[in-house]
């Protein structure tokens, strides 16, 4: 007898929405449950330790922030579905920190890629580039809105562009200007990847979103080698040193213009963590977004969590590193 699998998953279906119907839900809410086999790319961390002799420049002393941070802390944390790597951040301006990131990841397979911190349009920029790419964890740099609004502007490019031929790719982060000065850098350098830090950092309230922003936010996207990391939304959200709304209907609004925009192929998840737990813990910062992403579908969810990811940063598949 041939078996056929398309009226064993009708079956399934309809028996789905008969248990949804007893207990008062509908299928769409049982289909949206998270994944237990997800590969999820934590693709904005920072870590940092300062006790190393030299200190760290950031954060500063008397801060919550001010301990060591390092990869285990992340995975002790309680989390929403379990986050399996990670793409590290370098807020640090010393270059040194880039290597001692480098050193900190050899070890560790559940370091995939490292975003470093260099200053392009300098004499040295090029230098450190060569020094660092040959480490296949260094995956790119991030600068800001305003340099990267300047190096624009000036047509001071050189350095980004050989970035292209080195295949990294640019974070940029900085407040709301952001998204605009992404689309006008991706027509000066189109082949270089380039990634919103943070949807641009517009302030979350109840209000419409800016309309600036949401201008900005499409005109990055219109531009292929723009992705973006829906991270840090509860540190906007916050007030006067409150905790951040919990429920995703808050967001909404804003996370639908960036997600919109961008579509099911350039969203990328990202954390801040250690700066979002100001505003909430790493499992409600991260249930918001996934929450969201679920109601996409299951691909959409594997793209946001890691595929996506994969494209903007080449990130380094490793042996060794523990899946769900």
């Amino acid at each position: 007898m041939r078996f056929d699998i398309s009226k064993k998953l009708s079956r399934r279906a309809a028996m789905t929405a008969s248990l949804a119907a007893a207990v008062g839900l509908n299928s769409t809410s049982l289909a949206i449950e998270p994944r237990n086999d997800l590969d999820i790319i934590d693709c904005h961390t920072h870590f940092y330790d300062p006790e190393r002799p030299q200190g760290v420049p950031w954060p500063g002393k008397g801060t919550s922030l001010y301990r060591t941070v390092l990869p285990k802390h992340l995975r002790a944390l309680k989390q929403y579905k379990r986050v399996t790597g990670t793409v590290i951040v370098e807020a640090s301006p010393l270059v040194e920190d880039n290597a001692w990131l480098l050193e900190l990841a050899k070890d560790d397979p559940f370091i995939v890629g490292i975003v470093g911190n260099l200053k392009p349009d300098t004499p040295e920029c090029a230098g450190h580039l060569k020094r660092f790419v040959a480490n296949p964890l260094f995956r790119g740099i991030r600068i800001s809105s305003g340099q990267t609004i300047e190096m624009t502007s000036k047509n001071r490019l050189d350095d980004l562009k050989r970035m292209v031929d080195l295949d990294l790719a640019l974070d940029v982060n900085g407040g709301p200007e952001t998204p605009a000065a992404i689309a006008g850098l991706a027509v000066k350098v189109p082949n270089l990847r380039i990634v919103l830090n943070h949807i641009g950092n517009v302030r979350i309230t109840p209000e419409t979103p800016p309309r600036d922003w949401a201008e900005g936010i499409r005109a990055a996207a219109s531009h292929a080698n723009a992705f973006v990391k829906i991270s840090a939304l509860v540190e906007s959200a916050s007030r006067d040193g409150k905790k951040a709304p919990k429920d995703l209907a808050f967001y909404k609004p804003y996370i639908d213009i960036v997600w919109n925009a961008f579509g099911n192929e350039r969203v990328i998840y990202g954390s801040d963590w250690p700066v979002c737990e100001s505003a909430a813990d790493y499992e409600t910062m991260q249930r918001i977004v996934m929450e969201y992403a679920q109601h996409k579908g299951d691909l959409a969810v594997r793209q946001f969590c890691s595929l996506n990811a994969k494209r903007a940063y080449k990130w380094v598949e490793r042996p060794g590193r523990l899946r769900q």
